[in-house]
């Protein structure tokens, strides 16, 4: 027997039940009162990141820099000895390489028979100006050296990195340098008159002294020192090496002093004035912050704007914003911080800086949890 089948008429269908207005008025209930609270978030973000930049600057771009020297000998010839190693500590006025001298001894004993044959010719006596000369060529060159060491901690001082008494102790130096000086000049003045006042103005004679002098200098100048304290980096010289005068040959860090170098956009600059307190997260020391303060604010930076035939060119960017320029504010730690022991030139540094000039308010506060997240961050990148 075949199965019929029996087919229900569409009619007698039961139609799909329908949600009630009632169930879906809570949905779009919530999902407006969602939208609210994500425009508001929004605009608490926006509203706080605009009174930030105004009142608590933040910069994640910062760095360490020091005072960096590129060492170059004052005359040229073959390096015959290195006399420091990389990443050495030196002190102010220690060798750091010697210059093959063979040809400045020539150059000094030819002055010194010059000056004999002179003084021979205006029959007058040598009364030991050669002596003075290499002394007063030696104190010229010690006297350069203090001159740049003290020089340098009197900024120090004036910042109020140093103690005064050091910055006393640097100008006693100075002042030592200079009497060393002239009482070199005196003794090769007393030689030179015992010549004569005829022969002590005969210019003959003046030339022949002033070459012996020059030719001291050279000699002296054949072994390169340490201006400062400082650090040895990047040596690349070695032994046989062409050192060439006025061409950089080794570098150096001083290590009595340093600062930070943090970028802030130009809107953030508004309220910030050198004094203002800045708290410093290094990258060296993760979960610790230092303090410090606002030391200056760059003039100027570099545009790019370029020029062609003496006129400057339009800028042909298609961007539809222009990326916004950052400008460099020198930043420098408190005296009583102390630095972290692995700290090193071009490091990175997170700063804030509170330029509403009090510890109470909300945002510095938020300024200051930033802060301690960017170096809790730091322990992982």
């Amino acid at each position: 027997m075949q199965d019929q089948e029996v087919s229900q008429p569409a009619a007698d269908r039961a139609p799909p039940q329908e949600p009630s207005q009632a169930a879906v008025a809570p949905r779009r209930d919530g999902g407006r009162l969602a939208a609210v609270c994500i425009a508001a978030l929004l605009a608490l973000l926006v509203a706080w990141y605009a009174a930030a930049d105004r009142w608590t600057p933040y910069s994640g771009t910062g760095a360490v820099a020091g005072y960096v020297a590129q060492v170059a000998p004052r005359v040229s010839g073959p390096v015959t000895e290195v006399l420091v190693e990389d990443n050495s500590r030196v002190e102010a006025g220690a060798p750091l390489f010697q210059i093959d001298p063979t040809l400045y001894e020539f150059a000094v004993r030819q002055a010194e028979a010059e000056l004999a044959q002179t003084l021979q010719a205006t029959n007058a006596g040598s009364a030991g100006i050669a002596a003075a000369e290499a002394q007063v060529a030696q104190a010229q060159a010690n006297l350069q050296n203090v001159r740049a060491s003290s020089s340098r901690t009197l900024q120090l001082v004036e910042r109020g990195v140093y103690a005064q008494a050091r910055g006393d102790d640097a100008r006693g130096d100075l002042r030592t340098a200079e009497a060393q000086l002239r009482a070199a000049e005196a003794q090769r003045d007393q030689a030179v008159r015992q010549l004569g006042s005829a022969d002590a103005d005969n210019p003959q004679v003046v030339a022949a002294t002033a070459k012996l002098q020059r030719a001291r200098a050279d000699l002296i100048n054949t072994t390169v020192t340490a201006t400062t304290d400082a650090l040895v980096t990047n040596l690349t010289l070695s032994v046989g090496q062409y050192a060439t005068a006025g061409q950089p040959a080794l570098t150096t860090i001083d290590t009595r002093g340093g600062w930070i170098v943090a970028d802030f956009r130009e809107n953030q600059l508004r309220n910030l004035d050198p004094g203002d307190p800045v708290e410093i997260a290094f990258d060296v020391a993760p979960g610790h912050i230092s303090t410090g303060k606002v030391q200056s604010i760059a003039w100027g930076i570099d545009a790019g704007r370029r020029s062609a035939g003496g006129l400057a060119q339009p800028d042909s960017s298609t961007r539809w914003f222009e990326p916004a320029r950052r400008i460099p504010v020198r930043i420098e730690l408190m005296p009583d911080e102390a630095v972290p022991p692995k700290l090193r030139i071009g490091g990175k540094v997170w700063v804030a800086v509170n330029a509403a000039g009090d510890d109470s308010g909300v945002l510095w506060l938020i300024a200051q949890g930033l802060m301690r997240a960017s170096s809790l961050i730091s322990w992982l990148y």
